[in-house]
């Protein structure tokens, strides 16, 4: 049991009050809502792709730990970056003393930097856009219209073995098109791609109609979520704030009032963010205001972990991946420690 339960056991035995308090509360709620048959609904914000995050998010998603995904474009693509150009990254640990001149020079040697790493321009943005401006093109040519994580899906699918710089089974992107999980990219236009999808659209390569809408990812969306949260429901797990979390979670309200269909709430919610409460700001706001706008409801088991996602999240699915080899173990540890 201690070799294949270490990380859980070693949040059981440490994690006792504040932030760590709550991870552990979140990781136990998260698992009696698995263990039960429910599903898991993320919401990815931020630039957890470029942080590689992928190294636990791909396997969990390929145990069935999460069951769909809202993220931004920028996620998107950086996950397939990361795939295709991850020895030409280069990374900034002292990015904190950094000057202007220091950046300028990142600049020109045609790196992108994100915190204490960098994509590289070529490697990544031009090298993925040779690849799917073909794409669009054709679907222009032919009248064919798609979400734009489709466009992702296939394409990561579609390119050689030989080209993958990054280790496959670390490419959340990958596995989340394996498996076919549903996706909603909100705001997608705000990306890199979405920037060159726009320029192609503005010199008439492409057009802006291959790419679905917003409005018709939550369309979808109203299907998808009634049937993910058959059974024991769905529950909400959200990485940092914004649109990525905004838009999945109005669902349920959308389906009650202006669908008029009866919903099940969301079964379970756990943010994770940096973001310290303040006047008017949704990634800072307390779960229990979403009660108000009927997203949530006061029996939701609700949990915030005030800490950065990929200091908690590694932590929290590779537990949740030892409990889910090792059900009857894990259920014994956590009756121990909370004995």
């Amino acid at each position: 049991m201690q070799n294949n339960l270490n990380t859980l056991e070693f949040i059981l035995k440490n994690y006792k009050n504040f932030n760590a308090r709550a991870t552990r509360d979140a990781l136990i709620a998260y698992w009696r809502h698995a263990e039960k048959g429910g599903k898991m609904f993320w919401a990815v914000a931020g630039a957890m792709s470029s942080a590689q995050l992928g190294i636990v998010l791909a396997p969990a998603i390929r145990a069935g730990l999460i069951s769909g995904m809202s993220v931004t474009g920028a996620n998107l693509e950086e996950s397939l970056f990361r795939l295709v150009a991850h020895d030409s990254y280069k990374d900034f640990p002292d990015y904190r003393y950094f000057t202007k001149e220091d950046d300028t020079k990142i600049l020109e040697n045609r790196m992108r930097r994100v915190t204490d790493t960098s994509i590289p321009e070529d490697e990544a943005f031009r090298a993925v856009e040779k690849h799917i401006v073909p794409v669009w093109e054709e679907a222009t040519k032919n009248g064919t219209r798609k979400f734009w994580h489709e466009y992702f899906y296939d394409l990561i699918q579609a390119i050689d073995k030989d080209k993958h710089e990054g280790k496959a089974e670390e490419c959340w992107l990958l596995a989340a098109a394996e498996n076919n999980i549903p996706i909603v990219v909100p705001g997608y236009e705000d990306s890199t791609f979405g920037n060159i999808f726009a320029s192609h659209v503005k010199h008439g390569d492409a057009s802006a109609s291959i790419a679905k809408s917003g409005i018709e990812y939550m369309g979808e969306f109203y299907d998808q979520y009634q049937k993910l949260s058959e059974g024991e429901g769905i529950g909400f797990f959200q990485i940092g704030g914004g649109i990525a979390g905004d838009f999945p979670i109005c669902v349920v309200p959308s389906l009650k009032y202006d669908m008029e269909q009866e919903v099940k709430p969301w079964a379970y919610f756990c943010q994770i963010s940096d973001s310290t409460t303040s006047y008017g700001s949704y990634s800072g706001a307390t779960p229990n205001e979403k009660i108000t706008w009927d997203k949530l409801t006061k029996d939701t088991p609700m949990f915030v972990v005030e800490s950065d996602a990929t200091i908690v999240v590694p932590l929290m699915l590779t537990a949740l991946l030892e409990m889910k080899a090792n059900p009857a173990e894990a259920n014994k540890l956590i009756e121990k420690y909370s004995a």
